[in-house]
């Protein structure tokens, strides 16, 4: 049986990445505002998503070697 549905930290991993890619259009006000802080921001909410959703592997695999 496949299980259609996906792990909230999947969508958590997805909203997180959302708000980098926002942030790439805010980043020029963003950097005078919080200076180098800007990037590394920007670089935790892309690292975080990326891990959450890789963390969530999908449906398990219920076929037979």
């Amino acid at each position: 049986m496949i299980d259609p549905h996906q792990k909230p930290t999947f969508w958590i991993g997805n909203v997180m990445l959302g708000l980098a890619l926002a942030m790439l259009f805010f980043l020029g006000p963003l950097s005078e505002m919080l200076g180098g802080w800007a990037v590394v921001l920007w670089m935790g909410f892309a690292g975080i998503g990326m891990y959450l959703i890789t963390k969530d592997k999908g449906p398990s695999n219920n076929l037979p070697d």
